[in-house]
């Protein structure tokens, strides 16, 4: 097998930090020592001096190829595991969908038909539950044993994905009895109903009416009731892109009171608002996603909850859409715009730049986008760290370098970015996927197919 010598940068994980040499053996670290320590040559040797060493980022919530409302996701297995690269993170974890009247199987082997050889990063998966049944309850035993542990549900999305709260105690019965981790989408999908009926019925059709109707009440009150049912059942619970601070209070008081209640939030809920939803011509459609945007001043709590733990990841729920020819299906009624919005490339730089801003730490930063995602779905330390034994997923991360963010030049298979025209301080330089560089000098050396599925552990946050 091949050596590689990445020299003189300052490694970061969510533990440590130290100027460091970092040695790789074929697809692993084998080694960290002070720099000159490691008296050999390696076969390709990377000079990392000004620049940070960092895990490979893990994204825990993906939604590749999705279909949604007629339509599907932009980014396929290739194209978005290539963006992803781009941004940094080198493994995803993506959603199977269970279809309503069908197995879990079904959905399970469609998606990995979708992966299979199409990936340029490692990749594992969830399952989307939206037909709970004594048979769908029987399977989830046999995924968590091939290593799809987790299980979304949702609250919202009647009559496509939503369980009512039955179903929901009965799924979190069997997580709790196998080791899964229920995964829960918190929104009251019945009272929004109600809420969008009633806007559309007074002519309110535009964008922002799509935030309005998701009022952070009902998140709060989704929230609440997932914990409690969660506590009935004893099992975890995963609340998944947390937007709004009264729904982050619920995760607080549970956590509080030592629920293992855990929380996700997302970087469109720490750098965009309302006002984006709200914007003119119809281009605030771009912005819908669910749940959505919230006024900026629920920015503050999420940063915040970030750094005392309250929240413990930050995932992209990246599931892009075109403006043209997609988005543009809810001109005239904002609840037929597909929910989603891109970021699997831009995550990383996003929460840096939260460091540059004094929100969170350089170890924080590394601790919610690589070591808790990791620990939190059953890959820790694979993936997640950089140490002995460890995957050889690295990131050399110039700090300094300042990046405008544009569709001209994101590689996200979709007409916009959320974050046009807004600079941020911090780039990815290069990055290695189990000791094979796949970007490095501005451009993509990877392949489609050197991403491999990972069978995955039970939390490992419950043992």
């Amino acid at each position: 097998m091949s050596t590689l010598a990445i020299r003189g940068g300052t490694v970061v994980t969510a533990a440590d930090e130290m100027v460091a040499d970092v040695l790789v053996d074929g697809e692993t670290v084998v080694a960290l020592a002070a720099p000159g320590a490691l008296d050999l040559r390696a076969d390709t040797e990377l000079d990392a001096a000004g620049r940070y060493v960092i895990p490979g980022g893990v994204d825990a919530h993906t939604h590749m190829e999705m279909p949604f409302g007629g339509t599907f996701a932009a980014d396929t297995f290739e194209t978005g595991t290539r963006a992803a690269a781009w941004g940094g993170t080198t493994t995803i974890i993506d959603f199977p969908i269970q279809s309503v009247g069908r197995s879990l199987r079904e959905g399970l082997d469609a998606w990995h038909e979708k992966a299979a050889g199409k990936c340029a990063i490692d990749y594992g998966f969830h399952m989307i539950l939206a037909d709970v049944t004594e048979s769908s309850l029987k399977e989830m035993e046999v995924l968590v044993g091939e290593g799809v542990t987790s299980f979304k549900l949702f609250m919202a999305y009647p009559g496509v994905f939503y369980s009512d709260d039955g179903k929901i105690l009965r799924a979190m019965q069997k997580a709790g009895e196998t080791g899964g981790l229920i995964m829960m989408h918190a929104e009251n999908g019945i009272a929004i109903d109600v809420l969008a009926e009633q806007a559309l019925a007074r002519g309110q059709t535009d964008p922002r009416y799509h935030g309005d109707v998701r009022h952070a009440l009902l998140e709060a009150e989704a929230t609440y009731r997932a914990i409690q049912l969660a506590r009935v059942a004893g099992a975890p619970l995963y609340v998944v892109h947390l937007s709004a601070q009264q729904a982050l209070a619920e995760i607080a008081h549970a956590r509080e009171t030592g629920v293992n209640a855990f929380a996700e939030t997302c970087p469109q809920y720490l750098f965009l608002s309302t006002e984006d939803l709200a914007r003119p011509d119809f281009e605030g459609a771009k912005y819908v996603c669910s749940t959505p945007l919230r006024p900026a001043e629920h920015q503050a709590a999420l940063w915040r909850g970030l750094r005392n733990d309250d929240l413990s990841v930050v995932s992209t729920d990246h599931c892009p859409f075109c403006f043209k020819g997609q988005k543009e299906l809810g001109r005239g009624d904002f609840t037929k715009i597909p929910n989603g919005l891109p970021g699997v490339e831009t995550r990383m730089d996003l929460l840096h730049q939260g460091v540059v801003d004094g929100h969170i730490s350089r170890r924080r930063w590394i601790e919610l986008a690589c070591a808790t995602p990791a620990r939190m779905f059953g890959l820790y330390p694979r993936k997640g760290t950089i140490a002995p034994g460890s995957d050889a997923d690295i990131v050399i991360y110039d700090p300094t370098a300042e990046h405008t963010h544009s569709a001209a030049t994101h590689h996200m298979a979709v007409d916009y970015s959320c974050y046009e025209g807004r600079t941020t301080t911090g780039r990815v330089e290069t990055v290695l996927s189990r000791g094979k560089v796949i970007i490095a000098g501005g451009e993509y050396l990877g392949s489609p197919g050197h991403g491999t599925f990972l069978p995955r552990d039970t939390c490992q946050y419950l043992r």
